[in-house]
C-alpha cells in the first residue's frame, strides 16, 4: 500500500545537490516506510511525525506535516489537542509557535459538530449527505452550488470515502462531469483500471457507463459533480465497491 502520490520533493530540492539523500527521501522514507500502512496508518503516521517535529521545534517541517496530516483526516482540534498535550513535556513557548501553523494549514474557522472540516477548499463543505448515504461507504457531504441551467454541486468524501456502482441514464445527452478541487481519490469504470484523481483533474463520464468514485484511503477529497443536460436522466445505483478491490489501491 502507498501513501498519496510518488513523493518527489527530494529530487526536485535536492536532486542536484545531494541526489543520494533525495532518493533516500523519496523512495524509502515515503516510499517504503510511510506505505507500510499495515503498522501504522498514514493518519497515525502523521500524529507520530506531527509530535515528533513539535518537539524539536522543527517549524518549516512542522507546518509541511500539519497540511499531510489534514489530508489523512487529523481535524483542526486533534492537532490542537497534541500540541496541548505536548506543551508540558516540550516547552509552552514550543505551542505559542506552533498554534498559527495549525491556523494556516486548516485556514479559517473551526472544525464542525459533525466531525468535517470547516473548510477544504474555495467551496463549501455542505451538510452530510443523508439523503444518499445508503448508496455511499463512509461519510459524504453535499453542498449545492447551483441547481440552475447546469445543475452543479460541491461532493465532499471522508478518507476511505466511496460510492457505489452506478450509471447515468438518459434518453439523450446526460451523463455527468466531475471537476477535482481538493485531496486526493479515485475514478473506475466497469471494466477498467481506477483512475487516480488530484485537484485539477476532470472526469467525463458519459451516459451508460457503469463507474464509481471517492476518496483515497489516507485523504479528504472533493470534486465538483456537474450534471450535463440530456432528456429522461436518471441514476441506476448498483453493487458497493468491492472492499478487497478497494483495498487494493494506494
Amino acid at each position: 500500500m502507498g501513501m498519496a502520490k510518488k513523493q518527489t520533493a527530494g529530487r526536485e530540492r535536492l536532486g542536484s545537490l545531494a541526489p543520494q539523500f533525495a532518493a533516500l527521501n523519496d523512495d524509502v522514507l515515503f516510499g517504503q516506510v510511510w506505505a507500510r500502512e499495515t503498522e501504522l496508518s498514514a493518519r497515525d503516521r502523521s500524529m507520530v511525525t506531527i509530535a515528533a517535529l513539535f518537539s524539536a521545534g522543527l517549524y518549516p517541517q512542522l507546518k509541511a506535516h500539519l497540511a499531510l496530516g489534514k489530508d489523512h483526516g487529523i481535524t483542526r482540534q486533534e492537532a490542537v489537542e497534541i500540541v496541548t498535550q505536548l506543551a508540558f513535556y516540550c516547552g509552552w513557548p514550543k505551542a505559542w509557535s506552533a498554534f498559527p501553523l495549525i491556523a494556516e494549514a486548516y485556514g479559517e474557522g473551526e472544525d464542525r459538530e459533525d466531525g468535517a472540516p470547516s473548510q477544504l477548499s474555495v467551496f463549501p463543505v455542505g451538510k452530510k449527505n443523508d439523503a444518499y448515504a445508503r448508496y455511499f461507504i463512509g461519510q459524504s457531504y453535499l453542498a449545492p452550488l447551483t441547481t440552475q441551467q447546469v445543475p452543479t454541486f460541491n461532493v465532499t468524501f471522508e478518507p476511505a470515502c466511496r460510492n457505489h456502482w452506478h450509471i447515468h441514464h438518459a434518453a439523450q445527452g446526460g451523463g455527468q462531469m466531475l471537476v477535482c478541487v481538493y485531496g486526493r481519490g479515485w475514478y473506475q469504470e466497469w471494466g477498467q483500471e481506477a483512475r487516480e484523481l488530484h485537484p485539477g483533474d476532470v472526469v467525463n463520464i458519459p451516459a451508460g457507463v457503469k463507474h464509481w468514485h471517492g476518496a483515497a484511503k489516507d485523504s479528504w477529497f472533493q470534486h465538483l459533480a456537474i450534471e450535463v443536460p440530456g432528456e429522461g436522466g436518471r441514476t441506476e445505483w448498483c453493487e458497493p465497491v468491492d472492499d478487497a478491490q478497494y483495498g487494493q489501491l494506494p
